[in-house]
């Protein structure tokens, strides 16, 4: 596999780990926040600039939570 497919296919599990793990602590929803940037550098590295503004939204919004929740 190319290092740009593990790097997107790695961003893409940390965010499934911290969604699940969202309802045991606020640092879970920090962590989905940074797993949405990782995976909005990898759309912007494979070209996919759609996929970039969404996940780098959508870490704004778990960064919101985050800061709600503490």
């Amino acid at each position: 596999m190319e290092p740009l497919t593990v790097f997107g296919a790695a961003s893409v599990g940390a965010m499934l780990l911290f969604y699940v793990l969202e309802e045991r602590s606020p640092w879970a929803v920090l962590g989905f926040a940074l797993a949405c940037w990782t995976s909005a550098i990898y759309g912007w590295l494979a070209g996919a600039w759609p996929f970039t503004v969404i996940e780098g939204v959508w870490g704004l919004v778990a960064l919101r939570r985050f800061l709600a929740r503490r």
